[in-house]
């Protein structure tokens, strides 16, 4: 997969408390663990859990749902950012 901020996923499996058909977004890319050629990426839910999800992972958890183009300029900084954005209600589901 090539994803990139702002990419919008629904979960395929349940993850951290988000049931199946939930929408995150991708705030993160990384290189991959896996396969350094490629891109891990970061995905926020609803309810303020996020996630790492290599190639394989996207593959098994992750269907594509689109690009939200509200979110392709989201700047990452850490975690903390991500979380203290996120209680400010950056992200709308």
């Amino acid at each position: 997969m090539n994803s990139m901020t702002g990419d919008k996923y629904m979960l395929k499996q349940a993850v951290l408390g988000n049931p199946v058909g939930t929408i995150g977004y991708v705030f993160n890319e990384y290189i991959d663990f896996d396969n350094k050629n490629e891109k891990g990426i970061q995905v926020i839910f609803p309810n303020g859990e996020y996630d790492g999800f290599s190639v394989k992972e996207q593959e098994l958890f992750l269907e594509f749902q689109g690009v939200d183009w509200r979110y392709v300029t989201y700047e990452f900084r850490n975690v903390i950012q991500v979380s203290i954005d996120f209680d400010k209600g950056y992200w709308k589901w």
